[in-house]
């Protein structure tokens, strides 16, 4: 049993932690989680917190796209999560383009804007531009997917941003 793997979960923020001292005022990621959409696939991938997700392993990225011809786009999609009296809910969510080439080993990806969209996620800010209808849905089944109850109470700017 010990060597069975985690099941890969949306973090929720613990309101019991009260940290002070050292590192207090840092970023709390405990209630991000990272979305990888490849094609008409989304799924939860936390290796995307570090730039170390499935499609990013191995991968060299440069801020020119003239550098990937042949990169076939996939998004990094922040969730924050937060909590009510009534449950947890999706709160936040945001979209940020990468182009992947496997086979080139090459990838595009403005890290300043993954690093802001996330900071947009965790402020409850709701950004899918450019995310295509394909895209939309596999996102939409996935939020589902892993947690019904947390779809239903989330607020219904973001349910009409995926549908």
């Amino acid at each position: 049993m010990e060597n069975e793997k985690k099941k890969l979960a949306l973090n929720i923020v613990n309101s019991k932690t009260n940290h002070k001292g050292f590192g207090a005022g840092a970023i709390d990621l405990s209630n991000v989680s990272s979305i990888i959409i490849d094609g008409d696939e989304a799924y939860l991938d936390m290796g995307a917190l570090h730039a170390k997700s499935k499609v990013e392993k191995g991968i060299k990225f440069s801020m020119d796209k003239a550098e990937v011809p042949n990169g076939r786009t996939c998004w990094i999609v922040w969730v924050a999560v937060d909590r009510t009296e009534t449950g947890a809910f999706y709160a936040g969510l945001t979209a940020c383009e990468m182009l992947v080439d496997t086979e080139a080993r090459r990838g595009w990806k403005i890290l300043a804007d993954h690093v802001n969209k996330m900071d947009y996620a965790m402020k409850r800010r709701v950004i899918v531009d450019g995310l295509n209808e394909t895209e939309k849905k596999a996102l939409r089944d996935a939020l589902i997917a892993h947690n019904e109850e947390w779809w239903n109470r989330s607020d219904d700017t973001l349910k009409d941003a995926l549908s």
